[in-house]
This record gives C-alpha cells, structure tokens and sequence, in this order.
C-alpha cells in the first residue's frame, strides 16, 4: 500500500516554493481575466459557465431554460438612448433657484444642464425672420450668456429698442424677479404682448418660409408664458385657475408641446386638490403603451391605486391571509413604478434627503426621482398609509427582475448610461444614486483571496524554506488522517488478501 509519509519525507524546500509560486501565478491569472471578463460584460465568467453548462447536467434542463428566458427578455425589447427631457416643473431661476443660492452659496444648477436650457430657449424662441432685428439679435446671444447679470442687461437692452419683444420679457421673469408675485407680474406684461405679436404673425404666415418659421416663434413663445403663469398660479395657490390653464394648453399640438409634457402639470395640480378622479381620468389618456412613460405617470397610477388599500393595510394581516385584489393590483403598480425609476422611493421615504430639481431631467434616472419627489412627496403623505405601503413593498420588486438586474421585466432593460448624465444633470453636492450598484461576483472575490493567500504563502516559503517544509508536512498529514482513519477501519473489517484480490481486479 502507498505511505504519504515516504513520499511527504521525499519532497524538497524547493518543491514548495515552486508549488505556492505556480499556485499564485495561475490564480493571478484567472483574477485578471475574471476582472476582465466582468468590466466589459456585467458578470462573472465561471458563474456564467456553470449556470449555462455545468447547471443543466445536474439539475436536469431546468437552470438551462431559465438562463434562456432571462437572456431572451433583452432581446425583445429595444434599448432606448440617455434622451434629456426639459423638466416639465422647473422652477424660477431668479424666484427660487436664486434665493437657494444666496442661503447656501451653492450653485443648484449645472453649466450642463443651464446650456441644455439655453439651447431650447434658442430653438423655440429665435427663428430666421430675426435677421436684421437688433432686439432678436441681442437675445440670441442672450441665451447663450453664462453671466446672469449680462443676460438681464441684454434682455433690458432688447426692450429699450421694442417694447414688444416677448422673449425679453421672460428672460425677466425667469432671472431678475426675485418672488413669484413680480414673475407672475412680468408674465402678464408678457403675455399681452405675445398675443398682439400671435394676432399679426397669424395674419400673414402664409407669405413664405421665413414668415412661417415667425409664426412658429410666437406661437412658441404664447404656449410658455401662458405655462409659466399657470405654474405661477400653481405655486401662488390658486389651484382651480391653474388647473383650468393647463387643461387648456393640453389641447394645443404645436412641437413644444412634445417638450413640455403639461400633463405631468396637470396631474400634479389636480393632486393637490385631492381631485382623484380627475387624476384618473387624465392618467387614462396618458398612461397608454404607445405613449413614453415617466415616473409621475407610473408613481401617481401607483398612488391612485394604493389610496384604495392603504389605510387598512397591514404587512402582518397580509402575510397571513395573503393579499386582496385590490391589494394585489396596489402592489403590482408599486413594483411597476419602482421598475421604471427605482430612485423614487428613497426620496418618497426620506431616506435620502432632496435638493432642488435640475432644469432638465433624464428619464428612470436620479435627476427624474428628484424632480418627482420635489414635488409629489406631499401628495403621498396626504394618502394616509401610502408611504407604509410603499415601505412594505418596493423592495420586492427587485426579486421580481430577471438576473441580471440591469434587464428588464415590464419595460425595457435599464439603461447603463444614467449615472453618466445624472452626473452632469445635477450639482456636485448631491450625492447621485447609482442603480444597478454591480457588486463583485463571488469568483471575483474567491480568485482575488486565493491569489493573496498563494502569493503571501510563496513568499513565505521563500523566505523561510525548512520551516514552510515542515509547517506543509503537517499540514498535509492532518488532512490525511480521516483518510488514513477509514483505511484502518475498512482493513480491520476485510481480510488483506481480500483487498489484495480487489486491488488486482
């Protein structure tokens, strides 16, 4: 019979120190590749080898057709691109975003996201027909400004040559008002004029490109003061002549419209007057698969639906008996909405503290859960029991996706490119939330503690040969005694030469 003794006796200092050393150098090896592996695709190479081909040999076809159907949701879903939108309820620059800066001395917008403004304000609000016009030239390159002091001197200049350039007007409202009572104030001044500048564009947009592309302009111009003085009466709490406006501008269908999504306005104003049916009623336009999707259209159908529910609900009651129709749908909004923006429900539930709204926002990102949250986490504490609902289940939505977390389940799979543009979207203070967080996988960090512990061990035995040598023997004779322990008891129940036969066979 073979003896580890003899052959432990055999081996040599420097059989030990080629050994840890080839030991570190293949887990090294595999360290880097794995790191490799999981930097470009999102995961570990051997979990992906043995959930995808070792997997389906043990367990029968079972993990092979989940892998399939996990790997088969992407495909069917076409991945959108990082598309900015205008915020449909940004505030005031001079009013509000201003007067945050004067009490904390911290910029609350981005250069990004105020150049992304200024790119819009030129789009809608400057067209070929202002060649030759110095009030229309001097706000060209007043949007373009970075200096507000200069934009509000350009816009002032404007006005001095044509009293009745509109443009100028909102500039002023936006940046020089410092309250909301003076900016709704200059927007009344503003809207007069826009309506006389609409009446004389209307009359001749037919005389030509240039005179169309006025008309546009003016048109443009109309729809966001009459937006802006409805949020200004939003704000001033006068909800029935907002909520009013803004039905009125959602039967408009020039561009802008595309771009300012009042209905998310609407929804919000309607929220504050507890008008939940009409809420509903709007969501039952909106809401609607061709449509794109947002988070105050998901979190409030959520919250329409857990007003129902949320005031008898129990987590204890509702483990036991399980859920209720009702309950049942509640949730299943819940993990809907959470599944479109996941960073919504830290801020509903403060356990992240909010800043203000960018200017712009990216949908199912960080800067879009801010600028709902701003404004609808009053509308959720109003619902009582919504929040607790909301606690009890968001969480479970996670359980729901397939593996791994960035695909996707009700919608598309969640674009890998928001951290990036919330970066650029909000301030440097704010601490942006990352959703997936990609934890190292398990092979990862397994590879890395093998490598450190076979590198740590050849240089060790490296440094102190005879020692290693002999810590090893020991080591390897421990490891054998069960072995050697069974092979005592199984000679001692069968004769030798019974395993002498055996052994020749």
């Amino acid at each position: 019979m073979w003896d580890s003794s003899v052959f432990l006796s055999t081996l040599t200092p420097k059989f030990y120190v080629a050994l840890t050393g080839t030991s570190s150098l293949i887990s090294g090896l595999i360290l880097i590749f794995e790191w490799w592996y999981f930097r470009k695709y999102g995961t570990s190479f051997i979990e992906q080898v043995s959930i995808n081909h070792i997997s389906p040999w043990i367990g029968g076809g079972e993990a092979g057709t989940g892998a399939e159907s996990a790997t088969a949701t992407p495909t069917t879903q076409s991945m959108p691109e990082c598309k900015v939108w205008r915020n449909p309820l940004n505030l005031l620059r001079g009013a509000e975003y201003q007067r945050f800066y004067w009490a904390t001395q911290k910029e609350p917008l981005t250069f990004y996201d105020m150049n992304l403004s200024a790119q819009d304000h030129q789009t809608f609000f400057t067209c070929e027909g202002d060649a030759g016009k110095a009030e229309y030239e001097i706000m060209q390159t007043a949007w373009r400004e970075r200096n507000p002091v200069v934009r509000i001197k350009a816009a002032n200049n404007a006005l001095e040559i044509n009293k009745d350039c509109a443009p100028a007007y909102i500039l002023l409202a936006e940046e020089e008002s410092t309250t909301i009572l003076e900016a709704e104030r200059i927007l009344r001044t503003a809207l007069k004029v826009a309506e006389g500048n609409y009446k004389k564009s209307q009359a001749v947009q037919h005389q030509g490109a240039v005179m169309e592309g006025v008309f546009r302009r003016d048109t443009n111009v109309l729809i966001y003061i009459k937006r802006r003085l409805a949020m200004c009466a939003r704000k001033l709490g006068k909800l029935k002549e907002a909520v009013k406006m803004f039905r009125d501008l959602t039967k408009e269908i020039p561009p802008i419209m595309n771009v300012l999504n009042i209905h998310e306005n609407l929804l919000e104003a309607l929220l504050e007057m507890q008008a939940y049916a009409d809420c509903q009623a709007v969501l039952a336009k909106y809401d609607d698969i061709s449509l794109p999707k947002s988070a105050t259209i998901c979190y409030t159908a959520a919250l329409l639906k857990a007003r129902v529910v949320a005031e008898k609900f129990s987590p204890d009651v509702a483990s036991k008996r399980g859920l209720t129709p009702a309950e049942m749908s509640a949730v299943e909004a819940i993990h809907r909405a959470v599944e479109f923006n996941p960073h919504v429900p830290k801020y509903l539930l403060e356990m992240k503290q909010l800043i203000l709204p960018p200017e712009h926002i990216l949908k199912r990102g960080d800067s879009e859960a801010l600028a709902y949250a701003f404004f609808h986490l009053q509308h959720w504490k109003n619902v009582e029991g919504a929040l607790n609902l909301l606690h009890c289940t968001w969480e479970g939505t996670f359980r729901m996706l397939p593996y791994p977390l960035e695909r996707g389940h009700l919608f598309y799979p969640y674009p890998t490119c928001t951290e990036c543009a919330d970066r650029e979207l909000l301030p440097s203070f704010h601490e942006v939330s990352v959703y997936p967080k990609k934890e190292l996988p398990f092979f990862i960090l397994f590879t890395a503690g093998l490598c450190s512990i076979t590198a740590l061990l050849a240089l060790l035995t490296h440094q102190y040969p005879e020692s290693m040598g002999i810590f090893a023997s020991h080591l390897l004779q421990w490891f054998t005694l069960p072995f050697n322990f069974v092979k005592e008891r199984i000679e001692t129940i069968w004769p030798c030469n019974l395993l002498q036969h055996l052994s020749r066979i």
